[in-house]
């Protein structure tokens, strides 16, 4: 009889684990902007206070406060800015009317969603915004000035939850018009799916509904951005748990149509995973697969991806933006920051550098970015779903 109840503790004990890792990422309160409960409790930091460092040149405002688990960030066609609140089942709308640098409201796009991530708008098209839910992709109707939207059309259906439950999207270049990419990560740290919808990037056409295989063997691409001239589309990848503080990889991959990853027998620059494949027969298929354009140092977690636009300064243009959401399992933390990886115009990697830090402190993290977008105009959002804020970064010297 002691064998029943020694399996059923693993059980539960694993479940605890699974609910303290989501916790830690998407439920728990957020430090800087949450309440100070009960007594002796000290009072929550300011955002503003967070002593980020930047560039030279460059300064930082809280744009919008209160928006507890912000993630993905987009502009409407009038300019408003819209942020997914995947904790809370709802996208709102932080417009700024009077140009002040400030959010005027938080306005409620939609709301009782299941945990909405991904935003976009198709290019060139009618306002009509595409949210990514955990088990759906779905259409609305989008009004600018009066910052609604109404009559939903389900796009595509998706697997539900699992490990990675965030959806995200990407519109392929006019060329390639009405194909919306998908990401849905895996189910599991590293496993054979059994969904074949998983661990994958899907492209669905907007018109039609039709669902395809895009890119396979991606463990969790949790972003995606098109390189502004090749008109590739990049993606960050989270590399899997349980090999160490320092292996594997996270990654950032150029993602090719039809093509495979590695995930879960191989990662980074083809290097085979002896834990998922210990009999080593995945070792030959490894070779065929597709390696990391760039390797991002283990338990990063890069999230969110943006290049600058031509508009900006020789200085500046074309080089990408990844932030860093920062460890929750490694021995001593790690990212937290805004990383800056300089390309040349085919973009090809040239170097690397921090561009935002000071949110990891001795203490813990103050703050965990998401999301950033970079304007024509020359203002840099992120998104900081821990402090529960966006940030608006300017550039004086442009």
């Amino acid at each position: 009889m002691k064998r029943p109840v020694v399996i059923i503790a693993i059980i539960l004990a694993a479940a605890g684990l699974g609910a303290a890792a989501y916790y830690w990422q998407y439920v728990r309160p957020a430090g800087p902007s949450g309440k100070a409960k009960g007594p002796g409790v000290e009072p929550a930091i300011d955002p503003a206070s967070i002593p980020l460092k930047l560039p030279p040149g460059f300064a930082f405002t809280i744009f919008a406060r209160d928006l507890k688990g912000a993630r993905v960030l987009a502009l409407d066609p009038a300019g408003n800015l819209l942020v997914s609140l995947t904790s809370q089942g709802r996208v709102v709308a932080l417009p700024d009317k009077n140009g002040d640098g400030v959010a005027d409201a938080v306005v409620t796009v939609l709301d009782g969603l299941n945990h909405p991530h991904g935003l976009a708008f198709e290019p060139g098209k009618e306002p009509r915004l595409y949210v990514a839910e955990t088990d759906q992709v779905a259409a609305y109707d989008y009004d600018p000035e009066g910052l609604t939207a109404t009559y939903q059309q389900k796009i595509a259906a998706l697997p539900p939850g699992g490990r990675h439950f965030t959806r995200s999207l990407v519109f392929l270049p006019a060329a390639r018009e009405h194909r919306l990419l998908i990401s849905v990560g895996s189910s599991c740290d590293a496993c054979e799916e059994e969904d074949p919808q998983r661990a994958k990037i899907l492209a669905v056409d907007v018109e039609d509904g039709e669902l395809t295989t895009f890119a396979s063997g991606l463990r969790n691409s949790v972003f995606m951005a098109v390189h502004p001239l090749s008109q590739h589309v990049w993606a960050t990848e989270m590399g899997r748990d349980d090999l160490g503080d320092n292996w594997p990889p996270d990654e950032i991959n150029i993602i090719l149509k039809g093509s495979h990853y590695g995930w879960p027998y191989c990662y980074g620059k083809r290097i085979h995973d002896d834990k998922s494949d210990p009999t080593g027969a995945q070792q030959e298929f490894c070779q065929d697969t597709i390696p990391s354009f760039i390797d991002v140092p283990a338990h990063s977690a890069p999230l969110g991806l943006a290049f600058f636009p031509s508009e900006w300064s020789q200085e500046f243009r074309h080089d990408l933006l990844v932030a860093y959401h920062g460890s929750w399992n490694r021995t001593v933390p790690t990212g937290d920051k805004v990383v800056r990886y300089k390309l040349d115009a085919a973009g090809n990697f040239l170097d690397v550098e921090d561009f935002i830090t000071g949110w990891l402190t001795p203490a813990g993290a103050l703050g965990r970015p998401v999301d950033i977008l970079i304007t024509d105009e020359g203002v840099i959002f992120i998104s900081d779903d821990k402090a529960g804020v966006v940030y608006r970064v300017v550039y004086k010297e442009m």
